[in-house]
């Protein structure tokens, strides 16, 4: 189906770039650096510069990113590790291949893990709390961190959706020992395929990584144990590293877009919508979702999809703990089952134009009024009719 406003839009950022890209991607290949050179070591210097850490340390995705970064602290077998249920599945697969337990604690209104609930959770076997920054949106980390001190925990990052944002000036993935980022191709920085990275502060951990993604290897040669494969290839961090120079300028553009959408439906009673957009305060949001909650969601889906617009559900409409073969049936977690029942993501990438955000907001408003705002219809729908 050709959507008036598809979710995402790969070939419009390639055609904007692709003398850049194809120029990147014939240097790399006609020096043939592959794996583990120079355009690697470029990427994970900018990207730690970017973050505010000292290291950087490129992996195969966000998923193995996290998995290792919690074997490099120490976390395994007889381990706990709270985290949320409101988060795709590599979260808590992560904890799980570590061999550590997930423990999941609920949300707060801004769909981040709500830290007043996760002293409760604590127990003796807890090692780490991994913090998951939605959509977006850095949690409230200094409680959480001065929680972590005072009981002695470990922090790690889920800042696979995050970066870029901050919370009092310090950006996602900058807080903990680790903070781990996802590039799969629909992020805030994309590659043409899955990719990761995790930062840190901590130079031993750095170590640990770039042994642990290479099979264990040492510089040295050495090999420090059973390990993995996981490594992040030349090629697409030569394309990431290019991608990164536009990235603070794309992140404004998602905020422009976040900002249209809170200020077309914003009125509507039946919402509830992400924070705005602040220019000062605690949080820099950069929107890699826009997620709404919605009176009578499922037919404002169906409504939306029959008007050329194409309309994600976060997961699939479930929480983590709600896929019965996970086993973890037995959190209850009021706040993130009703979110589900009534959420889904609104298109939001650098490619969307003014038009298909105000007609977004235009279909929206006209599935609970009836009527449509005479301004954006002047406008969104001048646009539509030339397409």
């Amino acid at each position: 189906m050709a959507w008036k406003v598809p979710f995402v839009n790969y070939p419009a950022q390639f055609r904007e770039m692709e003398p850049e890209i194809m120029d990147t991607i014939r240097t790399v290949l006609s020096c043939g650096n592959l794996m583990l050179r120079q355009e690697l070591i470029d990427f994970e210097e900018h990207l730690a510069k970017f973050v505010g850490t000292k290291y950087a340390v490129g992996v195969s995705n966000c998923t193995d990113g996290l998995h290792l970064s919690l074997r490099a602290a120490g976390v395994g077998s007889g381990d706990q590790v709270i985290t949320v249920s409101h988060t795709f599945v590599a979260t808590v697969e992560a904890i799980h291949h570590s061999g550590a337990a997930p423990v999941l604690v609920d949300i707060g209104e801004d769909h981040n893990m709500n830290v007043e609930l996760v002293e409760q959770a604590i127990t003796p076997k807890t090692k780490a709390i991994l913090p998951v920054h939605l959509n977006g949106r850095v949690c409230a980390m200094d409680p959480l961190m001065d929680l972590a001190e005072k009981h002695k925990l470990l922090v790690i990052e889920d800042s696979a959706q995050a970066l870029g944002a901050s919370y009092r000036g310090t950006k996602g993935g900058g807080f903990g020992l680790a903070g781990c980022f996802s590039f799969y191709p629909a992020k805030l920085l994309g590659a043409f395929g899955d990719a990761g990275a995790v930062v840190t502060n901590n130079a031993v951990i750095a170590d640990k990584l770039r042994s642990l993604r290479d099979h264990g290897r040492t510089q040295s040669g050495d090999i420090a144990g059973w390990s993995f494969n996981c490594r992040l290839d030349n090629l697409q961090a030569a394309l990431l590293d290019l991608k990164l120079k536009q990235l603070p300028a794309w992140l404004d553009r998602r905020r422009e877009i976040a900002q249209m959408y809170h200020e077309g439906l914003s009125a509507l009673p039946q919402l509830v919508l992400p924070p705005a957009p602040a220019s000062n305060g605690l949080w820099f949001d950069v929107f890699q979702n826009y997620e709404i909650e919605a009176e009578d969601s499922s037919r404002l889906v169906a409504h939306l999809r029959s008007n050329g617009i194409e309309i994600m559900l976060p997961w699939g409409g479930k929480g983590v703990h709600q896929f019965q073969v996970l086993g973890l049936g037995h959190f209850k977690l009021p706040r993130t089952e009703r979110m589900f029942q009534r959420a889904l993501f609104l298109p939001l990438h650098v490619e969307l134009a003014d038009w298909q955000a105000e007609y977004v907001a235009e279909t929206v408003r006209l599935f609970y009024t009836g009527t449509k705002c005479s301004s954006t219809k002047s406008r969104a729908s001048a646009v539509m009719s030339k397409n």
